[in-house]
């Protein structure tokens, strides 16, 4: 068997999932794991499919053939490598919304070696001042080598910088 990682952006209406689902079965494939989502009017969605190796090509070639259905299909090679010893957390960030919070955030985290592995971020109203409020969630893996402290006393210097309010919590 072999994974495959593919990425789906469509229009968002009923069927999409359906037609890359029957795509997938027809092959022989095995819909593994997956996440999805709709905005602003487009449906967007990652999903990890294992397929019998000599069915690899047959099913890459109908995935791209869903374009003619306004369904746009990246496949990937699943790595299948392991990740080094983390631990997980959990980030959540809320502050005034403005340009650059999500690029100053990821730049402190790569720079400390912790991966990315989940993020949701929204704008919300404040409840008092209707100000719009950038609100974040993510799931880190940092690495057993840094001291949750020290990327919590990085974090906070910056979350200074830029107005946030921070917290970390482990998951486990």
């Amino acid at each position: 068997m072999e994974h495959l990682v593919l990425t789906v952006i469509a229009a968002d209406k009923p069927g999409v999932v359906e037609r890359v689902a029957h795509c997938i079965a027809e092959r022989g494939g095995n819909w593994l794991e997956s996440r999805m989502a709709h905005m602003a009017g487009q449906f967007a969605g990652i999903l990890r499919v294992s397929v019998p190796m000599e069915n690899r090509s047959e099913l890459v070639s109908a995935l791209e053939d869903l374009s003619t259905h306004g369904i746009r299909v990246l496949v990937g090679e699943s790595s299948g490598t392991q990740a080094s010893a983390s631990k997980p957390i959990l980030m959540t960030l809320v502050g005034n919304d403005r340009p650059g919070i999500v690029r100053e955030i990821t730049a402190l985290l790569s720079k400390q070696g912790v991966n990315l592995e989940r993020l949701s971020t929204d704008v919300r109203p404040a409840p008092m001042s209707s100000d719009p409020l950038f609100h974040a969630e993510a799931a880190l893996a940092v690495p057993s080598s840094l001291a949750l402290d020290e990327l919590q006393a990085a974090l906070e210097t910056l979350a200074d910088d830029l107005m946030v309010e921070l917290q970390l919590r482990s998951e486990e």
